[in-house]
């Protein structure tokens, strides 16, 4: 019966060691101003996005085909 209990105190331990490596580091104020950074961002370029995605739009007729192979024609 403690190996049950070892083996499941192991496994758990990396799981509360990272848990709590996150609570402690807290974002500071004067760190914020990097964070909000254009290259931060989730889309930095989105006039540049939104024009691949306009191109993609053209060329294949549907929405959404900014991430699928195949050219204009139909083939793939």
């Amino acid at each position: 019966m403690p190996r049950i209990y070892l083996a499941l105190f192991l496994a758990l331990l990396p799981l509360v060691v990272l848990t709590q490596a996150c609570s402690l580091e807290r974002v500071k104020p004067w760190e914020r101003d990097l964070l909000a950074e254009k290259k931060m961002q989730l889309d930095p370029h989105p006039l540049e996005s939104g024009l691949d995605e306009h191109i993609y739009f053209s060329k294949e007729a549907s929405s959404g085909g900014a991430g699928v192979g195949g050219g204009g024609c139909g083939c793939n």
